[in-house]
């Protein structure tokens, strides 16, 4: 195969011996000269290069508002004209090539002298300032400046392209470029573990003694009590952070939203977020596994204990275990998928099954109930349950009511009816039933708040039948509810409401 030596035409190769002069002339000097011209030819050059650039840069901006005078010119005649001369000398734009020249012209300037030489060309033609030919004269003298600017761009970028294969028809030291680096780069560093994440302890050595004398070991004297319990004790953890759970991160937090069996789509998160695969993850997502399915998010908290089991899974691989993982997943094997996915199912109900646990313990602890009981056992409690609104014709009869205001008594009941109609239906059908037991079972499902808030209703509305009005709080939480009424309000038989806790109570009485 014959060899190709074209790559070194473009190399420019001399010696000093090349160079012939006078024999009275100093050779080195013609060296020297010689080497200095062929600089200086190479700095005319960029010059000339660079001026070219500059004119057809000039050009290319003044040519596309020349062609628009032209045509407003042509549409609105020759008073168009005049007054763009006169903006071009009084108010002419600073915009101008961006060039180190002293005394750069500015574009309307260059516009202005091109104007002044059409007028100067259509008054040489015979043409004055009232003729009505002056606007066609004008027209036609900016559309040849525009054919002369195209044919001097033109002949422009010939030079210019000629100009530039003559500089890089030699090769020179400026068109030497850094090749191959062999710098190293290292490698970035690993993320950090997610915060609170369980670590496996370091394994400790234990070093072993053997005994030559065992007779004098015995023989010698026992160490201090004190020195011994201080040896013996277990080392304690007191870090703050020892009960803390694994905290989710941004990253592992858009990795949970993946929807189950979306495996390519997994990998490809995993490869864009080096911190989704490291130690704790799989633990920061059970924990949010438990929190979505306590909150009712059990389609959150299954997409969570997937990408879970599917980190450990990689793990348990070993070091290419994320792709082994998820090549064999994508591949489709049904022998990969059936295991992994009776195993994210499995773990999922016993997930819901550990979060029901959990709340029937909460509410095991949290065992207080409000209970509407008499305290003396003569008392009976009632429920004024009213019918519905206060009826449009309202008459009071009857001793005692001589001073009371009828639309006082319709606010009332009034009132009393908004309370019983934003009861729920539960609370409502036990209060129209009259029965203590079935109203207590009611407040018994209720939180203590909400169960202390309906019989503070109850009893501001007079829907609670006490001889006596108001409660009496004896569970230490305070002096009165907001909004109910002291022992010192009525008067009459004594009814109450008693606070069960499983082993005391205690009684607020009306």
């Amino acid at each position: 195969m014959p060899l190709n030596y074209s790559k070194w035409d473009n190399l420019e190769l001399s010696d000093d011996s090349d160079i012939e002069g006078h024999p009275n002339v100093d050779h080195r000097s013609l060296v020297r000269w010689k080497q200095r011209a062929i600089h200086e030819q190479r700095e005319e050059r960029k010059l000339r290069i660079a001026q070219l650039k500059a004119d057809i840069g000039v050009n290319e901006v003044l040519r596309p508002r020349l062609a628009a005078i032209a045509q407003d010119v042509d549409s609105q005649g020759p008073p168009h004209f005049s007054s763009l001369v006169e903006r071009f000398k009084t108010n002419p734009a600073p915009d101008k090539p961006p060039t180190n020249a002293p005394d750069q012209k500015t574009y309307d300037e260059m516009l202005l002298a091109l104007m002044l030489q059409v007028w100067e060309e259509a008054k040489k033609k015979g043409v004055e300032k009232d003729d009505p030919k002056l606007g066609q004269a004008l027209v036609e003298g900016l559309k040849t400046h525009l054919v002369r600017i195209d044919e001097h761009q033109e002949k422009l970028r010939k030079e210019l392209a000629k100009e530039e294969a003559e500089m890089h028809k030699k090769i020179t030291s400026e068109d030497i470029h850094e090749g191959f680096d062999s710098k190293y780069v290292p490698p970035k560093p690993a993320p950090p573990p997610v915060k609170n994440a369980i670590q496996d302890k370091p394994k400790k050595t234990v070093t072993e003694f053997e005994t030559l004398n065992p007779r004098g070991v015995a023989s010698a004297p026992s160490t201090s009590s004190s020195e011994a319990s201080s040896s013996k004790a277990p080392a304690r953890d007191d870090d703050p952070e020892a009960d803390e759970l694994p905290e989710l991160t941004p990253s592992l937090e858009g990795f949970s939203r993946i929807p189950v069996r979306a495996y390519e789509q997994s990998w490809e998160f995993i490869k864009a977020h080096r911190d989704v695969y490291v130690p704790g993850a799989s633990d920061a997502l059970l924990v949010a596994a438990f929190r979505a399915q306590s909150d009712g998010n059990a389609k959150g908290a299954l997409q969570c204990v997937h990408q879970s089991l599917l980190l450990q899974y990689c793990e348990k691989l070993g070091k290419d275990g994320p792709s082994m993982f998820f090549r064999k997943m994508t591949s489709g094997d049904p022998r990969a998928t059936a295991v992994f996915e009776k195993d994210v199912q499995d773990t999922y109900a016993h997930l819901v099954e550990r979060v029901r646990i959990s709340k029937a313990e909460e509410a095991a602890a949290s065992g207080e109930q409000i209970q509407l009981v008499p305290e003396n056992p003569d008392t009976q409690i009632g429920f004024n349950v009213p019918d519905g609104p206060p009826p449009e014709h309202l008459e009071l009869e009857g001793p005692g009511f001589e001073n009371v205001s009828v639309e006082d008594v319709r606010k009332a009941l009034q009132m009393q009816w908004d309370v019983f109609s934003a009861f729920d239906e539960r609370l409502q059908k036990a209060l129209r039933s009259q029965s203590l037991d079935e109203v207590n079972k009611v407040l018994g499902s209720m939180k203590v708040e909400d169960a202390e808030e309906v019989v503070r209703l109850l009893d501001v509305s007079g829907i609670l039948n006490f001889s006596e009005s108001g409660v009496r709080d004896e569970t230490g939480r305070g002096e009165a509810d907001e909004g109910g009424s002291t022992e010192e309000d009525g008067e009459g038989d004594e009814g109450g409401v008693e606070e069960e806790d499983g082993n005391s109570k205690v009684s607020e009485v009306d």
